[in-house]
């Protein structure tokens, strides 16, 4: 059985195709998702610091993987992804995120099952009809006919994305990277004169 937490070795690093160089500055849509905590979260309502990965799919244990996974860049390393964000869930608290939310367009009743398995402490968010690739023009790619995320974090403040980061690699220091530069950016701004 594959352990799906642990990354193989050889992965190719994505590339930047500059796919999300337009959303720092945008305000997040008004658009609700359906959450695994139940009922929906309408983004554009979110208040305080946000942080919002959108990935492409986690797997299942017993399930293979769409043939040729490991070899699309940036594909692979979901719930590694999902793990760092919980592992660092609160310290980023502590860093006055007030949501952390993963986003895929899997559905809710699919994404539920990994909410379970990796005792997330946060719901995931299904966009299963691609709403914010219309509404952000996310990037995405197609595997087997299925229009997936590429793996992309949006840092928004009171609705307003502050900082994203893509493309990313590899997935399982993504919620380090973000502890990193909220760090940064609160010292920074202890640093600026009144």
């Amino acid at each position: 059985m594959t352990d799906f937490t642990i990354l193989p070795e050889g992965l190719e690093a994505p590339r930047d195709d500059g796919g999300a160089s337009h959303l720092v500055g945008r305000r997040l849509p008004s658009l609700s998702l359906s959450s695994t905590s139940g009922g929906t979260v309408d983004l554009a309502r979110l208040n305080g610091l946000a942080i919002l990965y959108l990935y492409p799919m986690t797997g299942r244990p017993g399930l293979p993987l769409p043939g040729g996974w490991n070899e699309i860049p940036g594909a692979r390393g979901c719930t590694p992804q999902a793990c760092g964000f919980r592992d660092h869930f609160a310290a980023l608290r502590s860093l006055d995120v007030t949501h952390v939310f993963g986003i895929s367009t899997q559905t809710t009743a699919y994404q539920r099952e990994a909410v379970e398995r990796l005792h997330l402490p946060f719901p995931l968010l299904s966009d299963a009809t691609l709403e914010l690739v219309e509404m952000l023009d996310v990037p995405v790619f197609d595997v087997d006919g299925d229009a997936l995320f590429k793996r992309l974090t949006m840092v928004a403040r009171d609705g307003e994305i502050v900082k994203v980061f893509y493309p990313i690699f590899p997935p399982d220091k993504n919620a380090e990277e973000v502890l990193d530069w909220l760090s940064e950016e609160r010292e920074a701004h202890r640093a600026r004169p009144l």
